[in-house]
This record gives structure tokens, C-alpha cells and sequence, in this order.
């Protein structure tokens, strides 16, 4: 193989993995956010779950994206284990489409493709149209790759190296074990898979080497979603090692069935006796169906078994009851002032679990503890998942008959649900300028932390007393609270004209000044927060 066709096969899988790229970005961005929609609103029915991932993979192209979507929504909490499962499932199946399509023989087109496709993108200002184009380029570009890969590699055949190599590949252990490496270096077992499919087309491999490179391939797939997992929580990295799991019990029963009944692969290659292509695109398509029908009936077993690797924390189980809608559980034939009382007792509730955020990130900032921010983030979780349950519980309220004053009772509690939110998201603020601090190796002088503690701790009341108004609906304390918001105020400007001094002597570096800034009016805006709270189910006086 001369360098010229090896610096051509390069350009054959890069021009083939930038089609993909191309093509999976464009359908994204003429979707919209309604693929994450779709993925998000997966039920926990885990069939329905499989033909979501199923049909979202077959739409982007890339099981590993929609790996990663899904551990991100368990990360969030918008998904559990069991509906996560059988998107994963899904989307193994979905991935084979890349294979299906590969195996047609559309080479003559692909100029055509292109050239239409670099046209409605270059010469439409339409986005719809653009991202179609973006679309139509990228398939063209992913053939062109594996025509240009084709022509490329046939040379191979009569290189030493590589024939030697093949070679070894004949035994079916070391055709598995480089199927797994491949592909982790690959990334995208989609790839791996059309270039697996280009090698047996040019006769460099056969049918029975491929067929444990695919079984490989399923397992080197895992790792973008291993990779993605280790910044995600424990329920993320479980979601990661059911995908793991899934792929290893299907290369396990896969093998096993091909060699007990090697029949399986006689009646694979009849499907499409002259195209070995074709052959290699159907068994990872038949491989893929068969492993989630032997498997879907398990997923308890295998959920079981990611928690007993990944153990659940005690921490894990606080926050998991912290993110159970308490009041809200039961909302059908009850009657509407019960289920408003109902949601309120639950706001509250979502309240002082943002108050105990925001008061554990100011101890933070006192004095960096990277256990506490932990806390912080998982508790800004909690925050977030309660916030959506909540609002989504609260449609449901919307139907009932309701007086007008009801109906504006339930308006105003949606809106101290942003409030509340709003207060946690401050709390993670707070452990980011700490961080900041810290990596900057840089730190208040004692004056300044003296009146940011004064300010916190105003805030800090400010919410606490916001809250017991919002629950008891007594305004006793109204007052008070106004006289302590509007020292919040003062403070504000007081303490950043001191800063400002304390910069202009040089007692303090300009970096500090800015985050100091930043946290003195995120700690006013809180106790903004706090009053709209305190005043959102006060009766309005005409």
C-alpha cells in the first residue's frame, strides 16, 4: 500500500465520520428541542421506551448520542433507570440503520447529493431549508467516504503486513477483542461497523471474522457513554454500566447461540446469498433485535445488578425521598381546595430545601469544603426535579373548576416556583465564585467577609421568614420583612462602595472586587425573591 492510497483511506473514514457529524447536527437542528422532548417524555411503559430509542437513534444517526441524552436525563432526575433501560435498548437497535443504508450501492448519486445539498445550505437563507441541506451534504459525504475507502483499502490484500494480520483475526477471540478496541478508538460503532462492511466487500475479511467484530463493536460502542458518565452522578454512571451490561450479556448470547446453532449464520447470508454487504448489515441488525428481545424481559435484573455494583449512599436515598412529591402524590377525587392546599404545602416544602441550599453554599464560600459543594449540587438537583414535578402536578389543578380567586392562587404559586428555583440557583452561584476563589488562590480581607456574612445572614431571614408567610398566610410580619429587604438594599450599596475604596487603596486585587460584586447582588436578588414569595398569595386590595 503506497502512502498515497493510505493517506486516501484516511481521507475516506474522515470524510465518512464528517458526513455523520454533518448529518446527525443538521437533523438535529431542523428538529429542534423536539428530539430531547421526545426523549424526556419516554414513559415508563419500557416498551414504548425501546421504540423511542429506537426511532430517535434512527433519526441522529449516533446511538452514542442518544446514550449520552439519556444519561444526562437520569442525571437530572427527568428519567429513571427503568424507562433509561429501554431507550438504551432502543437505540442498539437504531444504530444498525447506518449499516442498512451503507450496504446500497448509490455511488453514481453521490456527486448529485452533494451538489444539491451544498446548494439549499450555501444559497437559502431559510433555516428549515439550510439545515435539510446540511443534511442532504452530510449523507452525500458519508458515501463518498466509504466509496473512497473502498477503493482504498483493496491494495491492502496484497500487503504482507495486513494479510498477516487478518490472519490472526481468524481467531474468533482475537477478532472480538480488536472489534471492542476498534471501536472504543473509533468512538461510534456505526463506523466501525461500515468499515468493517468495506473490508468484507473487498474480500480482505470474511463473512465469519465480521461477524465477531460486530459482537465486539457492541461492546467498544460503550465507551463515549463510559467516558460521559464519570462527571454524572451515581444514577448517571449506573445508566452508563446498564448500557455495559446490555452489550456484554448480548455479545455472551450471541456467541453462544452462533456456536450451538450455526445454522444462524447460513440463514444471515441466504437472506442475500451475492452481497456481502448486505450480509454484514443484517446480522448486526438481527443481532441487535434478538439480544433486546432476549434481554427486555430482565431489565429489573439488570437495573439490580448496576446497583449492586454502583451501591446506593444514604445521602442517595435522602435526596431520592427529598425528590417525591409528598402533598402532590395523590391528586385525583380530591377536591380543589385540598389540592391546593396541597401544592402549597409542597412549594414550601421545595422552599426550605432551597433555603438549606443557599445557607450550606454561603458556608462554602466561608470556608471551601468540596463534600459540602457536592451537597449544594445534588441539592439544586432536587430543587430542579421538585420544580418540574411540581409545575407538572399543577397542570392538573388547571382542570378542576376553579373561582377566579383559586385560579389566580394557582397562578401565583407557578410563579414562586421560578422564586424558589431562582434562590437555589443563587446557592450554586455562590459555590462557583468559592471555587473561583480557590483556584485563584485568592481570598477576602476580613472586612469584607464581615459584612458579606452580615448581608447573608439578612437573606438568609429574609427567605426564612418569606416562606413561613407564604404557608401560614399570616402578614403579621409583612413589615418586618420589608424594613429587613430594604436593609438588604442599603447594604448592597453601601458594602460595594467600601469594596470599591478597598480596591482604589490596593488592599484588595481586582479579581476579588468582581466576584465580591457578584455575589453582594446575587444575595440582594435573593432577598428580592424572598418578598415576592412572602406577597404571592396576599389578596390583592382593588
Amino acid at each position: 500500500m503506497t502512502p498515497a492510497q493510505f493517506l486516501s483511506l484516511l481521507g475516506g473514514v474522515g470524510l465518512f465520520l464528517f458526513g455523520m457529524t454533518i448529518m446527525s447536527t443538521g437533523i438535529k437542528n431542523s428538529c429542534g428541542d423536539k428530539l430531547q422532548v421526545i426523549l424526556e417524555k419516554a414513559t415508563a411503559n419500557k416498551y414504548v421506551a425501546v421504540f423511542v430509542g429506537l426511532a430517535l437513534t434512527m433519526i441522529i444517526q449516533s446511538s452514542s448520542a442518544t446514550d449520552v441524552m439519556v444519561i444526562g436525563f437520569v442525571n437530572s432526575g427527568l428519567m429513571n433507570l427503568a424507562q433509561a433501560i429501554g431507550v438504551i435498548m432502543g437505540a442498539n437497535i437504531g444504530t444498525t440503520v447506518t449499516a442498512q443504508i451503507t450496504a446500497f450501492n448509490i455511488s453514481t448519486f453521490t456527486p448529485l447529493l452533494l451538489f444539491a445539498g451544498a446548494i439549499m445550505y450555501l444559497f437559502f437563507k431559510k433555516n428549515i431549508v439550510r439545515h435539510i441541506g446540511s443534511v442532504i451534504m452530510g449523507f452525500g459525504m458519508l458515501f463518498e467516504g466509504v466509496s473512497i475507502m473502498k477503493v482504498a483499502i483493496k491494495p491492502l490484500s496484497e500487503t504482507q503486513f495486513f494479510i498477516d494480520f487478518m490472519t490472526t483475526l481468524k481467531n474468533p477471540a482475537i477478532a472480538f477483542i480488536f472489534g471492542v478496541i476498534f471501536t472504543s478508538i473509533m468512538q461510534s460503532s456505526s463506523s466501525a461497523i461500515v468499515i468493517f462492511q468495506a473490508f468484507c466487500v473487498q474480500g480482505l475479511i470474511g463473512f465469519d471474522v465480521a461477524i465477531y467484530l460486530i459482537i465486539g463493536a457492541a461492546i467498544g460502542s460503550v465507551t463515549p457513554n463510559i467516558l460521559a458518565s464519570l462527571t454524572a452522578n451515581r444514577n448517571g454512571k449506573r445508566t452508563a454500566i446498564i448500557n455495559l451490561l446490555f452489550n456484554l450479556i448480548r455479545a455472551a448470547i450471541i456467541i453462544t447461540l452462533i456456536n450451538i446453532f450455526p445454522g444462524i449464520l447460513t440463514f444471515i447470508k441466504g437472506l442475500s446469498p451475492s452481497d456481502v454487504g448486505r450480509q454484514i448489515a443484517n446480522a448486526h441488525t438481527i443481532f441487535a433485535i434478538s439480544a433486546v428481545l432476549i434481554e427486555l424481559p430482565f431489565t429489573k435484573q439488570i437495573i439490580a445488578i448496576s446497583y449492586k455494583l454502583i451501591p446506593v449512599q444514604e445521602t442517595e436515598k435522602k435526596a431520592a425521598e427529598e425528590r417525591t412529591l409528598q402533598y402532590m402524590n395523590q391528586m385525583d377525587n380530591i377536591p380543589a381546595p385540598m389540592a391546593i392546599k396541597n401544592a402549597q404545602l409542597e412549594i414550601e416544602r421545595m422552599g426550605h430545601i432551597a433555603l438549606d441550599n443557599f445557607i450550606e453554599a454561603f458556608e462554602v464560600f466561608q470556608e471551601y469544603d468540596e463534600d459540602k459543594v457536592e451537597e449544594v449540587l445534588s441539592r439544586e438537583e432536587t430543587v430542579d426535579i421538585l420544580n418540574h414535578s411540581i409545575s407538572d402536578s399543577m397542570t392538573h389543578l388547571r382542570t378542576l373548576d376553579l373561582s377566579g380567586d383559586n385560579l389566580r392562587r394557582v397562578s401565583m404559586m407557578a410563579i414562586t416556583l421560578t422564586d424558589i428555583e431562582r434562590i437555589s440557583d443563587y446557592a450554586v452561584n455562590l459555590t462557583e465564585y468559592a471555587q473561583s476563589l480557590r483556584s485563584k488562590k485568592l481570598k477576602f480581607s476580613k472586612k469584607a467577609m464581615k459584612e458579606l456574612e452580615s448581608m447573608a445572614e439578612n437573606s438568609q431571614n429574609a427567605i426564612a421568614m418569606a416562606l413561613d408567610i407564604f404557608a401560614s398566610e399570616d402578614y403579621t410580619d409583612i413589615d418586618e420583612l420589608e424594613k429587613l429587604e430594604s436593609k438588604v438594599d442599603k447594604q448592597q450599596d453601601k458594602f460595594i462602595n467600601n469594596h470599591m475604596e478597598r480596591m482604589m487603596k490596593k488592599d484588595c486585587d481586582p479579581v476579588t472586587g468582581m466576584i465580591f460584586s457578584d455575589v453582594v447582588t446575587d444575595l440582594e436578588r435573593s432577598s428580592d425573591h424572598a418578598i415576592n414569595i412572602a406577597y404571592a398569595l396576599k389578596e390583592r386590595i382593588e
